[in-house]
């Protein structure tokens, strides 16, 4: 048998599975950019959860890029993908140029997922917390809590207990904006709170603005929440949406 005989199976074997490579390469059903740039307090979880975040992209066939280089937020580099990622930044991160990127990014229907301390980042920036939906005001010592799952309507909450005991640390907000649509909210009766926002104090939520999507939770301040299975489905079904934006009932 000559040399030719050999090749030819060899080439078509490794033929076939560069073309499956490449059809499952191209088959991801979104492209989503990790963020966790902070110029204020770090948290110590952002590694976990970018881990975390690269699983579920894996597991459920989408496709992820992190960085914490605000340099990459551009017009052009944003037009590549369908959500954005806050993971747990922090401070004043982005010039003129990169917060007009970011606002037609949105504004071309596309999704935005805070996790966190999102909500503690461009306090002077109004476009955004009314995106994000609120800013941190303050919070107590991580604690167990119960939380209400008040509208389990939503990819992001469909799995959830009606009541849902969890341990983190839990956030109180100042400049909340009132036309979110509130998924969860924490009891204050069963933990300490300092300075809490009394009997409706949201802590998730979604809401439609500016032409795009936008999920955020407070949940997720410790290592462990990323290694929690209803944690990450919650998370994954606010990915979810703010990248497809299916009708929720």
């Amino acid at each position: 048998m000559n040399l030719k005989t050999y090749l030819i199976p060899f080439l078509l074997t490794f033929s076939i599975l560069f073309c499956t490579s490449e059809v499952s390469f191209s088959q991801n059903q979104f492209k989503v950019l990790v963020f966790s740039k902070t110029k204020g307090f770090r948290h110590q979880s952002i590694p976990d959860g970018v881990v975390a975040l690269k699983k579920l992209a894996k597991d459920n066939v989408f496709q992820i890029y992190t960085t914490e280089d605000e340099a990459h937020i551009t017009d052009k580099n944003l037009a590549g993908y369908d959500v954005i990622i806050l993971m747990s930044t922090t401070g004043t991160i982005f010039n003129e140029e990169q917060k007009k990127s970011i606002e037609k990014f949105v504004q071309s229907g596309k999704g935005i997922v805070g996790i966190h301390s999102a909500t503690d980042t461009e306090y002077e920036w109004p476009w955004f917390t009314k995106l994000i939906g609120a800013q941190f005001l303050n919070h107590p010592h991580q604690q167990t809590l119960k939380l209400n799952v008040i509208n389990r309507n939503h990819p992001a909450t469909y799995h959830l207990p009606e009541k849902w005991i969890w341990s983190d640390e839990i956030y109180a907000f100042k400049n909340f904006n009132p036309e979110v649509n509130v998924l969860i909210t924490a009891d204050e009766k069963t933990y300490e709170a300092k300075d809490g926002m009394g009997d409706f104090h949201p802590l998730a939520w979604t809401h439609e603005y500016d032409g795009g999507r936008v999920f955020y939770t407070a949940l997720g301040h410790t290592d462990w929440a990323f290694q929690d299975d209803n944690f990450m489905k919650h998370i994954l079904g606010g990915i979810w949406w703010a990248a497809k934006g299916y009708p929720v009932d």
